[in-house]
């Protein structure tokens, strides 16, 4: 599980712990997994953090190889790490482009291609994909829904490839999520977090934002037996159609 000390990834670790799994919550800073790690063991589950850098081919290899070593075999793996470097585009860097880019992309190949032996060997596996309602575009981000958009394409062609190993892999894009990363836009756009989850409420058919939960419930059943026949699909998790 990438970028899983906080946020939507720490909710979907934990999700995935309560559901029998022994889980590696993996992110840049281990130190920052502890929390995390903690109260899935509070809990009843079984969990370590794990340091890595997902966009560094090397780093990969060593996290993937550490989680074998002390789990067993990485049978699922959602690749939920990621981060935000929103502008207009004739504002945006290149380096603001390509960071972008790397961790969400970069970041989910190294880490499938890593997996997927694992997997394939066991001849089960899951994959999950961290999208987003942006890919359908999004003002002030087009790093991001480049980044989303390509995150389908590749989920798609992950379930092309490796469906005949046992391999299921499917993406949940989420709408609006009430996290730390969300609430950071709210301070860039100078208005309070109540305000921005409040404005961004009016748009949502059920009238309300999301919670790092509802997207766990998604991986939840991703990730679970029952979904074994489900596989290159896009979850909008938004509280209402997107098309």
């Amino acid at each position: 599980m990438t970028g899983a000390a906080r946020g939507i990834g720490a909710a979907v670790a934990a999700r995935l712990a309560a559901d029998g799994n022994a889980v590696a919550v993996l992110d840049l800073d281990e130190a920052a997994c502890a929390d995390t790690v903690e109260a899935i063991r509070e809990a009843g589950g079984s969990a370590v953090a794990v340091g890595a850098d997902v966009t560094d081919a090397e780093s990969v290899a060593t996290a993937v190889e550490r989680v074998a070593a002390q789990l067993g075999a990485p049978t699922i793996l959602v690749n939920n790490a990621g981060i935000l470097r929103d502008n207009l585009l004739f504002r945006m860097s290149e380096d603001d482009w390509d960071a972008v880019l790397t961790v969400h992309l970069r970041g989910a190949f190294l880490m499938s291609r890593a997996v997927q032996a694992h997997q394939v060997e066991a001849g089960w596996g899951r994959i999950v994909n961290l999208s987003s309602t942006s890919a359908l575009g999004s003002r002030g981000q087009a790093n991001y829904s480049a980044a989303k958009a390509g995150m389908q394409g590749l989920t798609k062609t992950l379930a092309i490839e490796l469906g005949r190993f046992g391999v299921t892999a499917n993406a949940i894009a989420p709408g609006v999520i009430e996290t730390e990363m969300t609430g950071a836009v709210a301070d860039r756009l100078g208005v309070t977090r109540e305000e921005f989850f409040t404005e961004a409420a009016k748009d949502v058919p059920v009238g309300r934002v999301g919670t790092p939960a509802d997207i766990a419930n998604a991986a939840s059943f991703f990730c679970s037996e029952a979904a074994g026949y489900v596989s290159g699909q896009v979850l909008y998790v938004a509280g209402g159609p997107r098309a």
